[in-house]
This record gives C-alpha cells, sequence and structure tokens, in this order.
C-alpha cells in the first residue's frame, strides 16, 4: 500500500519566488488497485508521479510504501523496496539490446532468450524482431513504450507508476498499449499500478480515479463515480481528438 501524508512541493520560479505545485496532498492507494490521475495541465499530475519515484522530494508531508517511511529515500532504494517509473520519453539506450535491458530488469544475468521473450510477447510484439535490436533511436515512440512495459513487467514491482504513457505515440499504438494495461488490469496480483492519463480509453480500465487541480486533489472516487463527470472535460478526452 502506497500512502501520502500531507505532501507538499515547492520550487523557485524564476524570481526567486516560492512556487507551490503540490500543496498538503493525502492519498491512500490499496493493493491490488489500478489508479489513474487525471486533470487539467499543470495541475502537478507529473510531479506527483515523480514524488512517488523519488526524482524529487517533498517539501513537507511523508511518502510511505507497506508502513514503511521512503520520504527521505532515493529513486535506487525506492527501485529495490519495489517501485517502477515508466517516463513520458522512454530512454534510448546507444548500444544496449533488448535482451539485456530484460536482463537488467529482471535482475538476471542469464535470463533465457526464450524467458526474455515472454515479456515482450506480453506486450504485442513480435519477440524474434526485437530481442537483439538496440534500444535507440531506430525504434518508434510506440515500441519504445511497449519494451519499458516489457520491463516493468520483468521486475514484477509492488508498484508500477507510469507519466502520461500516450504521450508522443500515434493512436495505432496507443490502441495497442490500451489493450496491454487492459491485460495488466486483469492479472493484478501483489502489485498496484497508477497511470497519469487525460485520456477517456485508460480512465475507464481504472478501479479508482483521482482528479488533481491546483497541486490539490479535487476528487477521488471509484470510476463509476468520478469519470461520467470528466467525460468531455480536459481531464477525459477521446483518443481520437488528441492523438490523430
Amino acid at each position: 500500500m502506497l500512502e501520502l501524508r500531507n505532501v507538499s512541493f515547492e520550487v523557485n520560479d524564476e524570481n526567486d519566488q516560492n512556487k507551490e505545485i503540490i500543496h498538503d496532498l493525502s492519498l491512500t492507494v490499496d493493493d491490488h488497485r489500478f489508479v489513474v490521475i487525471t486533470g487539467p495541465n499543470g495541475g502537478g499530475k507529473s510531479t506527483l508521479a515523480r514524488l512517488i519515484a523519488g526524482i524529487e522530494q517533498p517539501t513537507s508531508g511523508q511518502i510511505l510504501m507497506d508502513g514503511i517511511d521512503i520520504t527521505n529515500k532515493s529513486i535506487t532504494e525506492r527501485a529495490q523496496m519495489g517501485i517502477s517509473f515508466a517516463f513520458q520519453q522512454p530512454v534510448r539506450f546507444k548500444g544496449l539490446q533488448v535482451l539485456d535491458l530484460i536482463r537488467l530488469a529482471a535482475q538476471d544475468k542469464t535470463m533465457a532468450p526464450g524467458a526474455a521473450c515472454e515479456y515482450l510477447s506480453a506486450v504485442g510484439l513480435c519477440a524474434k524482431d526485437y530481442i537483439n535490436r538496440e534500444v535507440n533511436a531506430s525504434l518508434s515512440g510506440g515500441e519504445l513504450k511497449r519494451i519499458e512495459i516489457a520491463t516493468v513487467l520483468a521486475r514484477k514491482t509492488r508498484l508500477s507508476v507510469f507519466d502520461e504513457p500516450e504521450a508522443g505515440i500515434d493512436l495505432w499504438s496507443f490502441q495497442n498499449l490500451t489493450r496491454i494495461f487492459e491485460k495488466m488490469r486483469e492479472d493484478i496480483t501483489d502489485s498496484s499500478i497508477i497511470i497519469i492519463s487525460h485520456q477517456e480509453r485508460i480512465l475507464e480500465i481504472a478501479d479508482e480515479i483521482v482528479v488533481l487541480a491546483n497541486g490539490t486533489i479535487k476528487q477521488h472516487g471509484t470510476k463509476d463515480e468520478v469519470l461520467p463527470g470528466l467525460i468531455g472535460t480536459e481531464s477525459a478526452v477521446n483518443a481520437c481528438e488528441r492523438l490523430m
């Protein structure tokens, strides 16, 4: 279980004035839940994801994982505790093959190619076409997103955080990603998933929806409670409108 208690986060703006991005935010994400965080642009969604992952440290408040205070723990320490983070734009690694990346994610240097291929197949990629490819500029945005998700699956983390996975990909790739997330939702066992997204198709998969604006939670409830009021707003857009 992830718990944020009265978390705030400030930065210095161009005038050297404190600017609060997240304000006194409290949120609990229980085990076995698929949670989508949405809201207007500039509301603090990506900052919140980075606070959970440990990329940023809160100005005040606490973050707990399974009852353990992780507020001051590093990205590496949180990863070791079972928190994974997928960036809006996945990192490219020149000279590193997909097989190597999956082995690193699984922390298994001797993982057989066949075992690694299972993770690629799970995200809809023909394993024999990708297993020996470099994770470089030759891959499209959609391919990189799916390979990144394959590494998350290989890690078998307790909490997976995805920051706007639809960013920078075409409609066809988005439709494939949506199917992958639907399958991940079906297969949730001892884990939870948090996705930052405006996409109606992703919101429809959620167990819970959190609406974040101006650094505070404006609404938090089940999909059936929250989604009807978001349809047609900036917080829940149709993929065709945003990606085409």
